[in-house]
């Protein structure tokens, strides 16, 4: 479950993904100052590459430095041929070394958990811990969005759900892909980011495509901040500080989070106050949860 204190609170705010087929690439992703590093075996891997990079990223997870990094890798979709070796061959080689499994195209509950029951299968014959390796499910159709809430409460593996834009909007049929997708896609990415909110887990935004502008990347991930949303996918490296950034409380933030707290925290001991009002402004309960979560998301990358 996502929390506020600085133990449990997953941080999200970059998840870079590179091709599972290229050691040289997944060595840089692993030395990029990205939250999370996703080896991906699907859309970035050719068809005629898929089963022979399963080798190379068991390679990656095994003698890669990740410097503390989320390690994830995403298999081919669950109804693929190549789906059910993906998951049994490196998690059985690299499981101790693996930290999430990134599951493309979820639709529906079951989903999730026909890979919860085989990764806990795996762990169990393999003598690793069960359950350790976490789940993230992307939501990439209109029957992903429509079932979002149950697929988020699937299981306890699940740690958070990722909005795929670029699928979502072929399922659908609709063209956006750049600066308006916030008008189009709200309802999607809305409907999304609230059933990760209902389930305590994180909630990811897709891709920024362009990926020599970089100012489209750093308007995309400062609408997915100000949307409430946890982190962006980066899928170059380029886009990776600015991510960072957006999703990253500043200084001024921080300072006004720790007096918003500590008149807060003061009020309550002094006077029995539930709700204050500080410079002209009623803080109570609710304002103090974004508060508190800025400053745990400060401290756990060093800057409180």
């Amino acid at each position: 479950m996502l929390a506020s204190d600085d133990t449990t609170l997953l941080i999200r705010r970059s998840e870079l993904t590179c091709p599972g087929h290229s050691l040289k690439m997944m060595t840089k992703a692993a030395g990029m100052p990205a939250d999370q590093v996703i080896f991906d075996l699907e859309d970035a891997c050719a068809l005629s590459q898929k089963v022979a990079a399963r080798a190379t990223v068991i390679e990656a997870l095994r003698t890669l430095d990740f410097g503390g990094k989320i390690r994830a890798f995403r298999p081919n979709g669950l109804h693929t041929k190549f789906f059910y070796r993906d998951l049994i061959d490196i998690v059985e080689a690299a499981g101790h070394y693996l930290d999430c499994v990134v599951i493309p195209k979820v639709n529906a509950p079951e989903d999730v958990l026909f890979v919860g029951r085989l990764l806990t299968q795996v762990e169990e014959n393999m003598g690793l811990p069960v359950g350790r390796i976490r789940i993230e499910a992307l939501i990439e159709s209109a029957d992903a969005v429509l079932h979002a809430e149950h697929i988020a409460k699937a299981t306890p593996r699940l740690s958070g759900l990722i909005f795929g834009l670029v699928d979502f909007a072929g399922d659908i049929g609709a063209k956006e892909l750049g600066a308006e997708q916030f008008f189009y896609y709200n309802y999607a990415k809305a409907k999304t980011l609230t059933a990760a909110r209902a389930a305590g887990i994180t909630c990811v935004d897709g891709v920024t495509l362009a990926i020599r502008d970089l100012e489209a990347c750093r308007r995309d991930a400062a609408m997915a901040a100000r949307m409430g949303f946890d982190g962006k996918w980066a899928i170059h490296p380029a886009q990776v500080e600015i991510i960072n950034t957006a999703f990253t409380p500043t200084a001024d933030e921080i300072a006004q989070a720790q007096r918003i707290v500590a008149a807060y925290e003061q009020a309550d001991v002094e006077h029995g106050l539930g709700a204050i009002v500080l410079d002209d402004q009623m803080i109570d309960a609710a304002q103090l949860r974004v508060e508190r979560k800025r400053l745990a998301i400060a401290r756990k990358v060093g800057l409180a």
